[in-house]
């Protein structure tokens, strides 16, 4: 469990951004990975009250709080009609209801967890993050930044014509994933991201232009071969390195067929 000496509600981001700046406070939004440590703070500080709670869609994008929770995302109409219901896919499985009601987008982002359902699904969108004081970056590159005391205060995915699928396996239902693999199709480019190798999630394209003339399931397959051979994957209590490699294959050529239209 976490103990902390003080509880502080910022009235402001720049309040929490002050805050933020010991080393030993901490933001908090769910609290609900926090929690499973075993960690002492001096300060918490609860950017609840900051209007960091909204999906805002318009034209071109949506911007999407750090404090959305999972839940919020697993049933926004927009953003299902967009992804294919590809967020609902990658979700709905983590944990239960009851988890998703609380914990949040930013936590989920922020975290960069190598088990991250929510890492992998917006890694394959154009999608980037807004930082307080960092301003706006592109998700991929913010995933290989070192972690600061900077703020994230909102997720925001560009609307482009876009086909995207999703999937993960897992031992059980609500289990973390062994691996998880979102695919999509923008811009005329194929984006495949894998995840839970065990660790965070990989964007890959199709460098060697293997699907250059469609999906097909010769493509595919020689696709999903060489993308297993470019993963790199290790092993842990959920599962091996080679039964990965091997899982990446599989997942990958059951996404591309479906965005083909194949299955």
């Amino acid at each position: 469990m976490i103990t902390f000496q003080k509880y502080v509600k910022a009235a402001d981001l720049e309040e929490a951004y002050s805050l933020n700046q010991t080393r030993k406070n901490r933001i908090v939004g769910g609290m609900l990975w926090l929690r499973l440590g075993n960690s002492s703070y001096n300060t918490v500080i609860d950017i609840s009250d900051l209007g960091l709670d909204r999906i805002e869609e318009d034209e071109e994008q949506f911007r999407i709080g750090a404090m959305v929770t999972l839940r919020e995302l697993e049933t926004h109409k927009g953003l299902n009609d967009y992804t294919g219901s590809a967020i609902c896919h990658a979700v709905k499985d983590i944990i239960g209801v009851q988890f998703r009601n609380m914990a949040t987008l930013g936590g989920s982002i922020w975290g960069r967890f190598g088990y991250s359902d929510v890492l992998t699904v917006f890694m394959s969108l154009d999608t980037y993050v807004e930082l307080y004081k960092g301003g706006i970056v592109s998700l991929a590159k913010f995933v290989k930044m070192k972690r600061d005391n900077d703020i994230l205060t909102h997720i925001i995915v560009k609307k482009k014509p876009l086909k995207c699928v999703y999937d993960a396996v897992r031992i059980q239902r609500t289990d973390f994933p062994v691996l998880t693999c979102a695919v999509s199709e923008m811009d005329g480019e194929v984006r495949t991201v894998i995840g839970a190798r065990p660790a965070k999630a990989r964007l890959y394209t199709d460098e060697k232009g293997l699907l250059k003339e469609g999906l097909t399931e010769e493509s595919i397959r020689a696709y999903a071969k060489e993308l297993s051979s470019k993963v790199p994957t290790g092993s842990n209590t959920r599962g091996s390195a080679a039964y990965r490699s091997r899982l990446v294959i599989v997942l990958a050529e059951r996404n591309l067929k479906k965005l083909g239209g194949l299955e």
